[in-house]
């Protein structure tokens, strides 16, 4: 089940979020950000946010979304994505993703952009393409991976809808 992210979802995410970031290979975030800036990227500053869940309530992966720009880039949705570990390879991230997509439009957004996917994150970037996003640009050596030093980043889009009927209003 996909849902809104709720206040009581925090405790059970805020250590998901933590230690994915802390990893240093996916994310830009600073390994050793602080609850607070976090808590500030991933729910406060977003448009929106979703938990994705287990049957039984249980949290197991987040997304958020917002304007890739402002002012007149704010019909490209960006959005990220997390998921713990155990629940990895049961089809959360793309049930997320797609979900993303169909909410982005509900929201009036044309296209979705991706603009830091890590080149050795080869299961996110084999994802994506399946979901139909294509690699636009290629950031030579943009992402300081914790394991493997400088690495390249993609920057992936997919257009939602064609044509000038949005209803989103910057």
């Amino acid at each position: 089940m996909i849902r809104p992210f709720e206040p009581a979802d925090w405790p059970a995410l805020w250590p998901l979020l933590r230690d994915i970031f802390a990893r240093g290979d996916t994310y830009a975030f600073a390994p050793d950000s602080s609850e607070a800036e976090i808590h500030k990227a991933w729910i406060e500053t977003p448009e929106a946010t979703f938990v994705g869940c287990a049957p039984d309530g249980s949290l197991l992966g987040s997304y958020l979304l917002k304007p890739n720009q402002p002012g007149l880039g704010s019909h490209v949705a960006n959005c990220g994505y997390v998921v713990a570990p155990a629940a990895r390879g049961q089809g959360l991230a793309s049930r997320m993703c797609e979900h993303s997509q169909a909410e982005a439009l509900r929201r009036g957004y044309r296209s979705m952009q991706f603009n830091l996917v890590v080149s050795s994150n080869t299961g996110a970037v084999r994802l994506w393409q399946q979901l139909g996003f294509r690699i636009v640009g290629t950031l030579p050596g943009a992402f300081h991976h914790r394991d493997l030093g400088d690495v390249d980043a993609h920057v992936m889009f997919k257009q939602l809808m064609t044509g000038e009927a949005s209803g989103r209003v910057a």
